[in-house]
């Protein structure tokens, strides 16, 4: 079977990553990369054999497909390019910064008959996947994503660079409309939102709390799910999970049985790259599509709406802050 012909636009922190496995799938071959750091490209190019392109649409003359992991507020302008010119996409999330780019680049997709992939790497999370089947209508949805500060992702809100993967995740667990959004939080470091906690209430009565921080000196993903007669415990960095059910017998107090999982080391971006393939190849719908990064940021922006105060359509000055 013909391999299918990558390249990768941006090779910085994720980006070299995307080259490494492009480069070693049996089901791609890396054609070539370009960064606007020539330097860093030209290591990451020599690494692995392949040409380094200055230009973004001459690379585009040589691939099937690409990923853009550049930074997030350039998403939109890069990904409308490369679909305009045919080729298939995974973007590194968010899809764009604000939900109509999001819109316009899902409808460039179905224009070109291109698939749109959307790195939400935490859905192929192998606990993740070993937990799905234990969710079923939660009521109670806690979630804590926390790490360290650093210069990578701070272009955009904190909203934007950890907590719209839960955001997705939450979506990604058939929760139904949304009917309330509250939200708070707090520039520590950057001129943006480092910390923010929303509390996301559904029609269905799922209530799910949300805290996000890039400011933390302890590194926490974990998720707390209550659903009737059970509850359930995610850790996405120990790769455990936990499903406790009541336990009642005649005589004795309430006490809870708890069964503890623990999921496999497969590399989450392996997965998500491999699923990105399939679905090219097969011409099916990405695991995580355009649509669900453009629902993934739709409700991010209802969290910083409530964060600013603002009503969602006033969504001028937060696009000045990032496109400047």
């Amino acid at each position: 079977m013909t391999k299918l012909r990558a390249g990768v636009i941006g090779v910085g922190h994720l980006g070299q990553h995307h080259a490494r496995l492009y480069a070693s799938s049996p089901d791609s071959m890396l054609v070539g990369v370009v960064d606007h750091d020539q330097g860093r490209a030209s290591t990451v190019g020599q690494k692995y054999g392949v040409q380094v392109f200055s230009d973004l649409q001459d690379l585009l003359t040589h691939v099937d497909l690409v990923t853009i992991a550049v930074p997030t507020s350039s998403h939109y302008s890069v990904a409308k390019a490369c679909l305009q010119a045919g080729k298939h996409v995974l973007i590194e999330k968010p899809i764009a910064v604000l939900p109509m780019e999001a819109q316009e680049l899902v409808e460039l997709g179905h224009r070109h008959a291109c698939a749109i992939q959307v790195g939400h790497s935490e859905r192929f999370n192998p606990i993740m996947s070993l937990m799905r089947p234990y969710i079923h209508e939660p009521l109670l949805i806690e979630c804590h994503r926390l790490g360290s500060y650093s210069e990578r992702g701070i272009d955009v809100d904190v909203v934007l660079d950890l907590m719209i993967h839960d955001l997705d995740l939450l979506l990604s667990c058939n929760p139904g409309p949304v009917e309330d959004v509250k939200a708070v939080g707090v520039s520590v470091l950057s001129s943006m939102n480092d910390v923010a906690n929303a509390r996301i209430q559904f029609q269905s009565g799922c209530v799910a709390t949300l805290t996000a921080s890039r400011v933390s000196p302890k590194a926490m993903r974990q998720w707390r799910l209550f659903q009737p007669a059970e509850c359930l415990s995610i850790d996405f960095q120990t790769r455990q999970g936990m499903i406790g059910k009541p336990s009642v017998e005649q005589g004795l107090r309430p006490s809870m049985t708890v069964e503890e999982v623990q999921a496999g080391n497969d590399e989450p971006l392996k997965l998500q790259l491999e699923s990105f393939l399939r679905a090219v190849r097969a011409k099916s719908r990405p695991a995580v599509s355009g649509q669900d990064g453009a629902d993934a940021l739709e409700l991010a922006h209802r969290v910083l709406s409530a964060l600013n105060g603002l009503d969602r359509t006033q969504t001028s000055e937060y696009r000045r802050q990032v496109h400047g």
